[in-house]
């Protein structure tokens, strides 16, 4: 028997501490939920479970990120649908307008409509954007993460889908005003198609420097002491020749000088009239200006009675436009006369003309008016990494100001409408294709999770055993240390 070393109290209570660290850490993993919570645990367990943990995170994510591709498709294909439907009703304008029912006025408003159509494509292109990327203006070109590891994407572009690059944008004519000294003519406007920037000339030829002519008095000489005085600087603004019958229709009644103080005029042979009250006796009939009296002094000194006639034969004023560059004439001379404020030069067969807003009382006999037609074109988006550094441009519609033309814009929008058809169609192919990723992502980073989870987590009703034993164990090595204490004691009976 030994006092120095009680190897029974050594072996009780290193037991006692092995139970009690056993019990310990079942007690740790039963608290957290997992059979791993250090490397310790399970050291290629913890490494194999890291490496499914890392795949199932990327799994996730890959299916968010293929949901956001969905929601970025789906925002450029809502867009097209509206460029879809923008194209059907150009389709339909072009069909009407390629019926020769219609008047140039009625096709200058169709063709008013099928400008802003075409400026609301291009819009559409340049604006619809998805987080700031734009979608339609031709420099998309997107990568699409949609798996866990590395080069598990998909690409994705999408084609220009502005109204020039679809077709269905022309370039825009505008004219300037004219050089200075040429303001004969008020203005132009509505420059062709067809014509071409440069200078062009309009050159004004009328039948009379200043207005229509009126003939001699066709009931006698004009400058006998008592008649109808024509003065030198009449001005007929007829658009028509006419036969004028005066007569006079009041007279003072002053005994002394019965001067005329009222007139009616007929331009129907007599039929019907119109009157013109007189001012000193001058009057002002369609624009000619005469008197009534005495040739050397038409205000006195002649008397008359109602019912004096006179008649003369007015001839109306004419001009001639005509539209020309250095090449040559433009379509042949237009006429105009008083009456027209608005007159279109050129050649309608090739759209080469333009609007020229008159008066034409400033006309003036063979005179050349300049100026110039400037180009706006229309364009495409400029991209630079996929950035939009300049929007696309629509000046105006597809020309359908013909019928000729018009037959030939709905063959043109006929391919636009393909060509959205063919954009929106791969797009739903990739939206559908993203729908049978995220599916396959799911099923995935579920099978793997499962996974992970047998390696990681730990079996409660496995554990609680474990820590049952361990804990009975480690109380079971307490009360045989205190046993092996106690033995000790039995030398003291050797001391007695």
């Amino acid at each position: 028997m030994i006092i120095n070393h009680n190897l029974m109290a050594n072996n009780a209570l290193r037991n006692m501490n092995i139970n009690s660290n056993n019990a310990s850490k079942a007690m740790e993993k039963l608290s957290s939920g997992l059979r791993i919570n250090r490397a310790g645990d399970d050291a290629a367990g913890l490494a194999i479970s890291e490496k499914m943990r890392g795949q199932i995170n990327g799994l996730n994510q890959a299916s968010s990120n293929s949901q956001d591709a969905i929601s970025l498709i789906q925002t450029g294909e809502g867009a097209l649908n509206e460029t879809h439907s923008i194209l059907q009703r150009m389709r339909t304008l072009a069909v009407q307008s390629a019926t020769d029912t219609n008047t140039d006025d009625d096709r200058q408003k169709i063709q008013a409509e099928t400008d802003q159509l075409a400026k609301e494509i291009t819009r559409i292109s340049n604006t619809t954007e998805f987080n700031t990327q734009n979608l339609l203006a031709g420099g998309l070109s997107d990568t699409f993460q949609i798996g866990a590891n590395s080069g598990q994407n998909i690409n994705f572009s999408v084609n220009a889908m502005d109204a020039f690059t679809l077709g269905v944008a022309d370039n825009a004519k505008s004219a300037n005003a004219f050089a200075a000294g040429d303001a004969k003519i008020d203005g132009v406007q509505n420059a062709g198609r067809g014509l071409d920037a440069g200078n062009y000339t309009i050159t004004v030829s009328k039948t009379d420097s200043s207005a229509g002519t009126v003939s001699t008095d066709v009931n006698g000489d004009l400058t006998n002491t008592k008649g109808l005085v024509i003065s030198s600087y009449d001005k007929f603004t007829g658009d028509v020749d006419a036969n004028y019958i005066v007569q006079v229709s009041k007279v003072s009644e002053d005994a002394a000088d019965n001067t005329a103080t009222e007139i009616k005029y007929s331009t129907d042979g007599g039929n019907s009239y119109k009157t013109a009250a007189l001012s000193s006796g001058v009057a002002t009939i369609d624009g000619m200006i005469f008197t009534l009296g005495d040739a050397g002094a038409p205000t006195s000194g002649a008397k008359f009675t109602v019912g004096d006639q006179y008649s003369f034969k007015a001839t109306a004023a004419t001009g001639t436009l005509q539209l020309s560059n250095s090449d040559g004439n433009i379509g042949g001379p237009v006429s105009v006369k008083y009456s027209d404020t608005k007159v279109k030069l050129g050649s309608n067969e090739d759209g080469k003309t333009v609007d020229a807003n008159i008066t034409f009382k400033n006309l003036v006999d063979a005179k050349t008016s300049t100026f110039k037609v400037g180009e706006v074109e229309s364009s495409a988006a400029s991209t630079a990494n996929g950035v939009v550094t300049k929007e696309a441009v629509a000046a105006v519609g597809i020309d359908v100001s013909s019928q000729t033309k018009a037959s030939s814009a709905i063959t043109k929008i006929n391919d636009a409408i393909t060509k959205v058809s063919e954009e929106r169609s791969k797009m739903g192919a990739y939206q559908n294709r993203l729908e049978h990723t995220i599916n396959n992502l799911g099923t995935s980073s579920e099978n793997l999770t499962s996974a992970e989870s047998r390696i990681r987590d730990v079996d409660m009703a496995s554990e609680m055993s474990e820590y049952s034993k361990n804990n009975i164990l480690s109380q079971a090595a307490q009360a045989m240390l205190a046993q092996a204490n106690t033995q000790p004691q039995q030398v003291l009976q050797l001391l007695r």
